[in-house]
């Protein structure tokens, strides 16, 4: 699995060390020094189910400072995976991606469901 996550981030803080008490190990990146990219993007979101915007941080001050708020409505898919693509602070986070699911945000319940089964 692939871990994606700002270090500073308290909630992916809390999702690592919900990972590590199942010992379930994962490859760690940090989000803001190596940002997604649109491909990757697209693939995490394809097996994510969600609406599109929903992988984008809405509490980030990136998010507030650009106005996305307003702007996302009118922007195309491909506008609003560029501008993913372009910043990894913009991202819901943490990212969790398995074989065939990715988690943006940390739910607790959701994750527990998909992974203590195995």
């Amino acid at each position: 699995m692939l871990f994606v996550h700002y270090p500073k981030c308290t909630t992916c803080q809390k999702a690592k060390a919900w990972l590590d008490r199942r010992g379930l190990s994962c490859e760690c990146r940090d989000i803001k020094a190596q940002n997604p990219t649109q491909a990757e993007l697209r693939a995490w979101h394809a097996k994510s189910g969600l609406p599109l915007k929903r992988l984008f941080n809405t509490s980030g001050l990136q998010y507030k400072a650009l106005e996305l708020k307003d702007k996302l409505p009118t922007m195309s898919e491909e506008e609003q995976f560029a501008l993913l693509a372009s910043d990894g602070m913009l991202v819901r986070r943490p990212v969790l991606v398995g074989e065939d699911f990715a988690f943006f945000g940390f739910k607790e319940a959701d994750w527990a469901a998909r992974l203590e089964k195995k």
